[in-house]
């Protein structure tokens, strides 16, 4: 087995403990209190109460269980594309992903927003649920200053404030596993068991990976993240003009980026860039280009091979 399937393997594993933990542990407050009150003969049903609650809390997802669900999804990414080794530039992607996620809808999460380059040139950007942030080389290849990778950025973090993957999985085969996780049978599991649930987080994982890395969020989607993207960055202070010139080189590409990542997109650049330059319009008075912060993009990208 190669090393990135070992680490995505083990990432979903822990998610499946982490689960299963916090569904036992209702089912067990559930146990506890009818044994605080001496009465044994309603056993069954109380834990199927606390049993039914495990069911309900996970109509939403709190934000550690994100985390984890995110950070298998994350693993699974990476078994695809290898992490792009350059520390300087990866702290630079880092300083800029983070401050405009501290102006965002969501700038406290439970471990943080994380940002890292892969080692590809498919031009494409990708949100993890639980704020799990990657772009490719490739991308930054086309990024033309730091204003432009700073709207491509936030567009990643609305995609987490929104939590577009959250819902993804919620439609997936997630759901049954929950339910899984909400019998009374998880009191009692074993490897068959175990194996079986892991079977079907592996199922939805894949489900949440296929849609990011291959079909894409929805035009809805997408608009939602564009409109985020204007907002968060001009409330840090990027000239939000910048996605609409990046989605303008989508328009008529004719290379092999097209059709690919962030040039596959379920509503045409053209139905984009009009509802980006509308958002924009709406803002009013809006940030300028900084020379200063160009010229920090520039040396940043020099380093890029």
């Amino acid at each position: 087995m190669s090393a990135p399937i070992t680490v995505w393997r083990a990432a979903l594993a822990l998610l499946v403990v982490c689960l299963l933990a916090a569904a036992c542990s209702v089912i067990q407050k559930g146990t506890d209190m009818l044994g605080s009150a001496g009465n044994t003969a309603g056993t069954v049903q109380t834990v199927k109460t606390a049993a039914d609650k495990v069911r309900s809390s996970f109509a939403d997802i709190t934000e550690e269980e994100e985390y984890y669900i995110g950070r298998s999804v994350a693993a699974m990414i990476l078994a695809r594309y290898p992490v792009y080794q350059n520390d300087a530039l990866t702290r630079y992607v880092n300083a800029v992903g983070n401050a405009v996620a501290l102006f965002s809808d969501r700038p406290e999460i439970y471990a943080g927003y994380h940002f890292l380059i892969l080692d590809t040139e498919e031009v494409n950007a990708l949100a993890a649920p639980g704020g799990m942030i990657f772009v490719t080389k490739g991308l930054l290849r086309r990024c033309k200053d730091e204003e432009t990778l700073a709207l491509i950025l936030a567009h990643e973090v609305g995609h987490v404030a929104a939590k577009h993957g959250l819902q993804a999985i919620k439609k997936s085969r997630l759901t049954d596993a929950f339910m899984y996780l909400g019998s009374q049978a998880v009191q009692h599991f074993g490897s068959e068991d175990l194996a079986k649930l892991t079977t079907a987080f592996e199922g939805a994982l894949n489900d949440i990976v296929e849609q990011l890395v291959v079909r894409g969020y929805d035009r809805a989607s997408e608009y939602e993240a564009d409109g985020l993207a204007v907002k968060f960055g001009a409330r840090t202070g990027y000239e939000p003009g910048a996605i609409v010139r990046f989605l303008k080189t989508m328009v008529g590409d004719t290379t092999n980026a097209a059709g690919k990542g962030w040039f596959k997109t379920h509503p045409s650049p053209e139905d984009r860039i009009d509802r980006a330059g509308r958002a924009i319009a709406a803002l009013g008075p809006a940030p300028k280009i900084d020379a200063a912060r160009t010229q920090r993009f520039v040396q940043s990208a020099a380093t890029l091979k």
